[in-house]
């Protein structure tokens, strides 16, 4: 289990390091063209919620590189370590990259047998994960009662595309869980849902660890 202790509005670790926004780093350059740098979400962010900036006004490339050396450089190192290690020892290597998603960007999710998702599966369709890891995670999923949709509205983001490689038995599956479930989202406190969902995905995990067959990784941010 490796579990970020910083927020994302402060350092996306599931952004590359070189994705550095010039909109709010001074130094920055712009180098390609890249949707979540021109979003304002890049490896430190721009904005949070609906556009709503994070800054006044810039920060540095010195305090960005700062940030990225004492905090994503050490993360994705012993990311990296742990799934490496797995594939050593057992032949190949799981990642369940975990996130809480806003209700809000379920708005424009395709709805699955009429009702909106709780829960998300990234695989870069089909590129970070064999199919039929996704698919077992799907259903333990909806054992446990959450409705499931599969790489809409998230597909997978960094994580997934650096450490998703199955042809090198390195699998990778992002799972986005809607904060509405367990969270009031204004007040930033647990809301009525909080406990059942704690009992769901207590059974949810003792399953997926069932599919990793023991070289299960857990990632949260």
């Amino acid at each position: 289990m490796l579990s970020a202790t910083v927020p994302r509005a402060w350092l996306d670790l599931n952004r590359g390091a070189g994705e550095l926004d010039p909109a709010l780093i001074d130094g920055a350059h712009a180098s390609g063209l890249n949707q979540r740098i021109a979003a304002g979400l890049g490896v430190v962010p721009r904005i949070v919620s609906e556009g709503t900036p994070i800054y006044n006004g810039k920060i540095t490339l010195r305090e960005a590189k700062a940030r990225i050396s004492a905090v994503h450089a050490p993360y994705h190192r012993m990311l990296e370590s742990l799934m490496l290690r797995a594939r050593r020892r057992f032949g190949y290597g799981l990642l369940f990259d975990c996130h809480s998603m806003p209700s809000e960007a379920l708005r424009a999710a395709p709805r699955v047998k009429g009702q909106l998702p709780d829960v998300v599966l990234g695989d870069r369709f089909g590129a970070s994960a064999d199919r039929e890891i996704v698919a077992a995670t799907h259903e333990v999923f909806c054992r446990a009662g959450f409705t499931v949709a599969r790489n809409a509205p998230f597909a997978g983001g960094y994580i997934t595309q650096r450490y998703g490689r199955p042809s090198r038995g390195l699998h990778a599956v992002q799972i986005e869980i809607d904060r509405g479930l367990y969270l009031d989202q204004k007040r930033i406190e647990p809301n009525g849902g909080f406990e059942d969902l704690r009992t769901r995905l207590t059974m949810v995990v003792e399953e997926l660890v069932l599919i990793g067959g023991g070289c299960l990784t857990v990632a949260a941010e």
